[in-house]
């Protein structure tokens, strides 16, 4: 692996977008000269990216993206393989109620999927930004602003903005434990959980339950340096063997081999979130 240094800088989004996004963030990756450093991003939320300098070569599932200078991506429960050299990165990712506003197809369909953000009918709304947030002669300040005043121009009023809430709501407890309870937590029959999981979130409530259970293990392994995997394993998992098969769904991988690889850039993105930002994942964000 070669040098590398990496710094996050976040952005709250402003009120007016309560909900609707993760967060804006800046990160900025020096490698040393010619090198390029990889990394397996874990299962999130759909996303988009804005790179000034190296362009990424990146796999989510079946899709895969050559030097994108605007990638872009669904909901995940897969990890992505990415390649990258020195770059400024400005990052946005929409959690479902953003979704709802801002993208005209079901989550579903983008689930576990990664694209050139400015070819692909979805995404392509957002791609006069890749001209601001890929010039380096631009400062932070100018370039957020940008973000915020594209998105003001954006975003469309919707209908489902409080069912999609709760789903959400429901969905960070970390006591839930069944679908029924999920839905009753939601105040949704099963069926219309099931159909605002399918829109908004990109897949099947038991998915995405499972998926929750695992961020929650795999960002306390992060952050606890030198922990073992049965000290991080979340309360819901019955035995390590369980752990081990939702390892190798989530992440193409297992739990040892996974701590056996270097994660240069998430490592560093996921410490400093949680120092920062508070949650260490985006899946972990609440939905306001």
């Amino acid at each position: 692996m070669p040098e590398y240094k990496v710094r996050s800088r976040f952005f709250a989004p402003p009120p007016e977008f309560d909900g609707c996004f993760t967060s804006f963030y800046h990160l900025d990756l020096t490698v040393e000269v010619g090198g390029t450093i990889c990394d397996h991003l874990q299962p999130e939320w759909a996303g988009i990216r804005f790179m000034a300098g190296s362009r990424p070569l990146a796999q989510l599932g079946e899709t895969s993206v050559e030097r994108p200078r605007f990638a872009a991506s669904g909901p995940s429960a897969l990890p992505t393989y990415f390649e990258i050299g020195s770059t400024r990165l400005w990052g946005v990712g929409f959690m479902p109620l953003g979704w709802c506003r801002f993208i005209d197809v079901e989550a579903k369909i983008l689930a576990n999927q990664t694209c050139d953000g400015e070819r692909h009918p979805a995404f392509a709304k957002f791609a006069p930004l890749a001209d601001i947030l890929c010039d380096p002669e631009i400062d932070d300040q100018a370039q957020f602003e940008a973000i915020c005043d594209t998105m003001r121009g954006l975003m469309q009023p919707t209908r489902n903005d409080e069912k999609i809430r709760r789903v959400h709501r429901a969905l960070v407890d970390e006591n839930l434990s069944s679908v029924s309870e999920f839905a009753k937590e939601a105040g949704l029959s099963t069926r219309s959980l099931e159909r605002i999981c399918s829109r908004y979130f990109g897949f099947a409530p038991k998915l995405l339950m499972r998926r929750q259970r695992f961020m929650r293990s795999l960002t306390t392994f992060m952050l606890r340096e030198g922990s073992k995997w049965t000290d991080a394993m979340d309360e819901h998992y019955h035995y390590q063997a369980q752990f081990t098969r939702e390892f190798q769904t989530f992440m193409g991988m297992s739990p040892s081999a996974y701590a056996s690889k270097e994660h240069p850039i998430l490592t560093a993105f996921v410490e400093a979130r949680a120092r920062i930002w508070g949650p260490p994942a985006q899946t972990l964000d609440k939905p306001a």
